[in-house]
């Protein structure tokens, strides 16, 4: 059963090394994230599965300690999810794209796990990861959060996911006047914890905006049914012209 849940966003520039000068910008949000964690960590769960988007070769389940970098963005920056990094790959030395045992994570999961780490997560709690494909459809994401909400009787989710990237004009998807109406309801339904109105986000606008948070929001709504737990939304802003959110949900 679902038992609490955190909402983050998933740019690398949470990561401070990737932000470099820019970084300071998003202290804020950091913030909120860790504190969204913390919230997790309150809730005492038996497992945590953090869900965010990926491209074909993220897709699927990620082991705990599952490996990922993010020296594709210039730094050399290795991670793991909810392990500690090996010392030779910490200074560059060990196979930090799989870790020699499994696939790398996709870079939500990486965030995910920069954020678990930062924010001081309990590595005595197991954790997993799952990549989700942008194009699943809604009834799939609904199904497959059900199916995580029951592999234990106290789960918790870390839902890794941006909102539209249309919000301004120097967005990467350039100005869309629908997008702030579409990050809107968004927000509205984390802090309401409504698990409907996440299932109903239109797919196809979802995509038009470059909305990459959708299917991950729409496994967090099939796994929330039925819990009839509280939201509230922490962070809700479109720094770059992005809607990023953070918010937990808790009984």
């Amino acid at each position: 059963m679902l038992i609490a849940a955190a909402v983050c966003p998933c740019p690398p520039l949470l990561v401070p090394e990737v932000a470099a000068g820019a970084a300071p910008e998003l202290d804020g949000l950091r913030a909120e994230c860790f504190e969204a964690i913390h919230a997790l960590a309150a809730a005492r769960p038996e497992r945590l599965i953090v869900v965010g988007p990926a491209d074909r070769a993220g897709r699927g389940p990620h082991a705990q300690g599952a490996a990922g970098s993010f020296r594709g963005f210039g730094v050399d920056v290795d991670v793991r999810l909810a392990a500690p990094v090996a010392e030779d790959e910490a200074s560059g030395g060990g196979d930090a794209v799989d870790g020699g045992s499994s696939r790398s994570l996709p870079t939500s999961l990486a965030v995910g796990a920069w954020l678990l780490e930062h924010a001081g997560w309990d590595l005595a709690v197991p954790v997993e990861g799952l990549g989700v494909g942008e194009p699943l459809a809604a009834e799939r994401c609904i199904e497959v959060g059900r199916e995580l909400a029951g592999r234990a009787a106290r789960v918790a989710l870390l839902v890794m996911g941006d909102g539209t990237a249309c919000r301004t004009l120097k967005a990467p998807g350039y100005l869309d006047e629908r997008a702030a109406p579409f990050d809107a309801e968004v927000a509205r339904a984390l802090a309401a914890a409504d698990t409907g109105a996440l299932a109903a986000l239109d797919e196809e606008l979802a995509y038009e905006l470059k909305a990459a948070g959708r299917a991950p929001l729409q496994v967090l709504a099939g796994a929330g049914e039925g819990a009839r737990l509280k939201g509230e939304l922490r962070y809700d802003e479109a720094p770059y012209g992005v809607g990023y959110f953070v918010a937990s949900w808790s009984s």
